[in-house]
């Protein structure tokens, strides 16, 4: 049973309408929703709540005519890509490997969108799925499509960070919103493989911070007896704009060699302020089979340098839920996953947003207090 009082799924395959998904009617084949999850969060104006859901839509049947197929935009239409099997690694549910290059090329088993919906102040109720206002692939860049959007709010824009995936680049795009709905594109503003890009919800110094994490297939060891484990980092970086982003000359959050539970990890929610510092919500990685137990933990940073790391807590706050997912149990394609990815103050708590088994997404009431 879970550790909150509030826990439960809000969103997930069976609440999207694919009648009205930025693909409908571009090929002729059937597709589900592989997951609805990784949602990002933010409070309107008007009191409610909003959740951005990553919708992976897949071929119902990827693999015909002995070749297996990946959707892709191009120049404002969908279409199907054809590789032979005998090219291809299917071990993985979400990708599939083209074996013969000298390194990792892949391809998605589905395409990704954004899908904005509104919820009710505490996020326990749908108020409105907008479809209207979904973001999706608009140029090569984003053509294997967009995933795993963050949104933060600062001053008086919302700012939402989004992975666009194409073989060109795995980029990071921006977004920006006067109302915290209708988002407009900004530009590109990583060049490099980076999943996890939160900007802080405020600024410091007269400057906008974010957390990265750069990835790649090879890191540096720390040396022998070192508290750090070499691996996926929590990076910082600055901008004065949103837009042009400076890598911070200091480290941020780094996997402890004590622990194999956080072996990887990378950034969940935009960091918020609180009396102690910044608040920032992350994902640890324990390895295990082909995707790992993904866990979320939290960790206070000092509120004029990021860098410092006040306090980081090793007791996971958040873990997969197998009861949530129980009801879907015929669409489980993964176990042991919760990517925490937004957060919104709820006065004596906070509501948290969580992807769950990269299916459904979930809520969860955290008090504050846990946080002390």
């Amino acid at each position: 049973m879970s550790a909150y009082a509030v826990d439960r799924l809000i969103f997930g395959p069976d609440d999207v309408d694919l009648s009205r998904s930025p693909l409908a009617g571009h090929f002729d084949a059937e597709t589900y929703v592989l997951g609805a999850f990784n949602p990002a969060l933010t409070r309107l104006p008007n009191g409610n709540l909003a959740i951005f859901v990553r919708v992976a839509e897949a071929l119902r049947r990827p693999i015909f005519d002995g070749q297996i197929h990946a959707i892709r935009w191009e120049a404002g239409k969908y279409v199907l890509d054809a590789w032979p099997l005998e090219l291809t690694d299917t071990s993985d549910p979400r990708k599939f490997l083209i074996r013969g290059g000298r390194w990792k090329v892949m391809a998605l088993t589905s395409l990704s969108w954004i899908l904005p919906v509104e919820l009710t102040p505490d996020g326990l109720e749908i108020v409105a799925v907008h479809y209207g206002k979904a973001i999706a692939p608009q140029g090569s860049y984003q053509c294997y499509g967009i995933e795993d959007a963050r949104v933060s709010r600062v001053g008086d824009r919302w700012l939402m960070t989004t992975c666009s995936v194409s073989p060109e680049r795995h980029s990071t795009t921006l977004y920006s919103s006067t109302n915290g709905l209708d988002f407009a594109f900004e530009d590109i503003i990583l060049d490099h493989q980076n999943k996890d890009m939160l900007i802080f919800e405020g600024l410091i110094g007269g400057k906008y911070w974010a957390q990265t994490r750069p990835l790649g297939d090879l890191y540096f060891t720390y040396p022998p007896g070192s508290e750090w484990r070499g691996g996926p980092s929590i990076n910082l970086a600055t901008s004065p704009d949103a837009l042009h982003w400076k890598p911070h000359i200091e480290p941020g959050i780094r996997p402890h060699a004590t622990t194999m539970h956080t072996a990887r990890m990378g950034g969940g929610t935009p960091p918020v302020l609180t009396d102690r510092g910044w608040l920032t919500l992350w994902h640890g990685v324990e390895p295990k089979e082909i995707v790992g137990i993904y866990r979320t933990y939290w960790s206070i940073l000092d509120r004029d340098d990021p860098a410092r790391v006040v306090r980081t807590e090793h007791v996971p706050l958040l873990e997969a839920a197998p009861e949530l997912t129980r009801p879907l149990e015929d669409k489980m394609y993964v176990r042991d996953v919760v990517f925490t990815t937004g957060i919104a103050d709820a006065e004596d708590h906070y509501v948290i947003a969580s992807g769950e088994a990269d299916l459904a997404s979930r809520i969860t009431h955290v008090p504050k207090a846990a946080f002390a």
